[in-house]
C-alpha cells in the first residue's frame, strides 16, 4: 500500500493556501497575515481588547455544515490553523464589488479613519452568515430613551420614512437586535476609535439576508476542515498539534512544562505583551474527547475544550446562572475562543467563570496519561494562580451535579458594563422551602466568590449564616456584613479594599431584594 504523503503545514486564506513556515509556538495569526501580505488586519492593542484584527474562521455547525466565526487574529498561534480556512477583510469583497457588509458601512458612514473597519466587517460578516438569524418585524417607537445605558436612538433622515429605513426608530425590536435579527452582541469586541456606534449600528440593521449564490454562503453547506496533525518547530520554541487526548497527554508527559493552548486569550496576551515564550506548545482546542456536551438526570458534562460560545449554544439556557454568566464574559470575539478549561487552568482570581461553577458546586475531571481523578472546584485553587492540577494533568470537564439550584444570580462590579476584567464578582444559588406560613427557609446556599482573595472562593461563612434561617430582612442583613468579611481583598486601580467588601455586602442585599418571593423554576434538559 502506498504510504500517504504529508502535507506541510499551510493555511488556506481567501480561497488561496499559503505555507505557514517555521512559525513555531509563538507567531500569532496577526502576525502571519500582515507579514504575507493581507494587512488588512490591524493590530491595535495585541489583548483581544479592539477587535481590529478580527478574522474569520470556518468552523463546524454540526457535522455537515459550517459557520463563519469571527476571532481575535491576535492571539491564536498561527499554527493552530494548520489546514484550517480563513477569511480577511480583503476576502470579503472589492473595490469594484463590495461585499453587503462593506456596502452599508461605507453608504451609511459607519467608517472614518478606517483602522478599526476590517475588524468591524468581519464581525459583521459572521453575524450576517448566521443561519438562524431571522427578521423579527416592526415596533412602534419606545416612548423614551433606551433602557439600561444602551446604544442611542438612530436619528432618521427628513422625508426618510420608518418602513424604508431598517435604521429608524421603531424599526428594532430592541436596543441591541435590528429588525433584520442582527444580534449587536455580534460587535461587542470591536472598538470604533473616531466614527461612533449608531453609523455602525445602522449598518448592521440594514443588511439583508446573503444571497444563495454568494461563494461565503454557498461554502457553509459543507463541513469545516478537520484539525490536522501538527508540528513546527522553530528557534523560539516547538508548536504540537495531537491528534487524540491519549496522544496529548503522552506528549505532556513527556514535557510536563509545555504550554496548553486552547483559545489562546490568555496565552497569547503574554506572548504579545510580555514577550513570553515556551519550549513547547500543545494545541488541545480540538481534541474530540475534550469537546463534549453531555447532559444526564445526575449532571451536566462541559468538554473543557469547548469555546463558550459554543457552550451556550449547546446548554440553550439549560443552567440559568451560565447563561446570566456568558454575555457578561469579555466579549463575542473572546467567546468564540475561550474555554471553561482555559479559564480554570490559568488559576486566576478574577476568572469570571469561577465564582458561577463554585456556586453551581461544580468538580473538574483531571487527566493524566495513568488515569482520570475528579476533584470539587472549591478544592481545586490553592493559591494565587496555583492549583492542585498536576504538571502533567489537563481539565477533561467541568461536572456539574443537577438537580439545579431554583434561585440564581450572578453580579459582576466592573467599571464597563461589557467587556471588562472584574473588580469584584459573585455568583448565589439558593434553595428554598415553605417554613412558617407566609415565610420560606433557606435550606441551601453556595455563593461563589472572585476577586476578593489571591483565589477564587466559597463564601462559607455567609452560607453557613444563612442555611436553617429565614429568607426575610433580618437574617440576610445579617449574612451581608458576614459577607462583606469573607475573603482579603486588595487594593488596586480596578476597586479599593473597602470598596471590593462594601460590594460584597449590598451584593447580597440586592440579591436578596431581586427574589423575596421567588418562582422555583429549574430549567429542564
Amino acid at each position: 500500500m502506498r504510504e500517504k504523503k504529508s502535507v506541510e503545514p499551510q493555511l488556506v486564506v481567501n480561497g488561496r493556501s499559503r505555507l505557514l513556515g517555521e512559525v513555531g509556538g509563538h507567531v500569532t495569526l496577526l502576525e502571519w497575515l500582515r507579514s504575507a501580505g493581507y494587512t488588512g488586519s490591524k493590530e491595535g492593542c495585541a489583548e483581544g481588547e479592539c477587535g481590529a484584527c478580527a478574522v474569520l474562521v470556518a468552523r463546524p455547525d454540526g457535522e455537515s455544515r459550517s459557520r463563519w466565526t469571527a476571532i481575535n487574529a491576535c492571539l491564536v498561534p498561527a499554527a493552530g490553523l494548520d489546514q484550517q480556512e480563513i477569511v480577511t477583510a480583503e476576502g470579503l469583497g472589492r473595490p469594484t464589488a463590495l461585499h453587503p457588509v462593506q456596502a452599508e458601512m461605507a453608504t451609511r458612514g459607519g467608517s472614518q479613519c478606517g483602522y478599526c473597519t476590517p475588524g468591524f466587517v468581519c464581525s459583521m460578516a459572521s453575524e450576517f452568515y448566521r443561519a438562524d438569524r431571522r427578521p423579527t418585524g416592526r415596533i412602534e417607537p419606545a416612548p423614551s430613551a433606551e433602557p439600561n445605558g444602551g446604544a442611542r436612538r438612530a436619528v432618521r433622515d427628513p422625508g426618510v420614512e420608518s418602513a424604508d429605513d431598517p435604521a429608524a426608530p421603531g424599526s428594532a425590536p430592541d436596543h441591541e437586535h435590528g429588525p433584520n435579527g442582527f444580534d449587536l452582541h455580534a460587535l461587542s469586541g470591536n472598538l470604533c476609535r473616531c466614527t461612533g456606534y449608531r453609523p455602525i449600528r445602522d449598518a448592521a440593521y440594514a443588511l439583508g439576508a446573503p444571497a444563495d449564490d454568494d461563494p461565503l454562503q454557498v461554502r457553509l453547506q459543507r463541513p469545516a476542515p478537520e484539525p490536522a496533525p501538527t508540528r513546527i518547530s522553530s528557534g523560539q520554541g516547538d508548536f504540537a498539534r495531537p491528534v487524540t487526548l491519549s496522544e496529548a497527554l503522552t506528549l505532556l508527559a513527556d514535557h510536563p512544562t509545555a504550554r496548553l493552548v486552547a483559545g489562546s486569550t490568555d496565552w497569547g496576551v503574554e506572548l504579545n505583551i510580555r514577550h513570553a515564550r515556551t519550549e513547547l506548545t500543545i494545541a488541545i482546542d480540538r481534541l474530540a474527547e475534550l469537546r463534549e456536551l453531555n447532559v444526564s438526570d445526575d449532571f451536566i458534562d462541559i468538554g473543557a475544550a469547548l469555546s463558550l460560545s459554543e457552550v451556550e449554544r449547546g446548554l440553550a439556557g439549560r443552567i440559568p446562572l451560565l447563561a446570566e454568566l456568558f454575555p457578561q464574559f469579555a466579549s463575542r470575539l473572546i467567546r468564540n475562543g475561550a474555554t471553561l478549561g482555559g479559564n480554570l487552568g490559568t488559576g486566576s482570581p478574577i476568572g469570571d467563570s469561577s465564582p458561577a461553577l463554585l456556586a453551581l458546586d461544580a468538580s473538574l475531571v483531571l487527566a493524566r496519561a495513568d488515569g482520570e481523578r475528579t476533584v470539587r472546584l472549591a478544592d481545586y485553587f490553592t493559591g494565587y494562580r496555583e492549583s492542585i492540577k498536576e504538571p502533567d494533568e489537563l481539565i477533561r470537564s467541568i461536572r456539574i451535579p443537577r438537580p439545579l439550584a431554583p434561585v440564581t444570580a450572578f453580579h459582576k462590579i466592573a467599571k464597563r458594563r461589557f467587556d471588562d476584567i472584574s473588580s469584584v464578582a459573585v455568583a448565589f444559588a439558593l434553595w428554598l422551602e415553605p417554613g412558617e406560613p407566609g415565610r420560606q427557609m433557606v435550606t441551601d446556599l453556595k455563593i461563589g466568590l472572585g476577586g476578593v482573595a489571591a483565589i477564587p472562593l466559597r463564601a462559607f461563612g455567609t452560607e453557613a449564616a444563612l442555611i436553617g434561617k429565614p429568607w426575610d430582612a433580618a437574617a440576610v442583613a445579617v449574612a451581608a456584613e458576614v459577607l462583606g468579611g469573607e475573603g482579603t481583598p486588595m487594593g488596586d486601580h480596578r476597586a479599593s479594599a473597602p470598596y471590593r467588601a462594601a460590594t460584597l455586602r449590598t451584593s447580597l442585599l440586592k440579591f436578596f431584594a431581586h427574589h423575596q418571593s421567588p418562582n422555583r423554576t429549574e430549567v429542564t434538559a
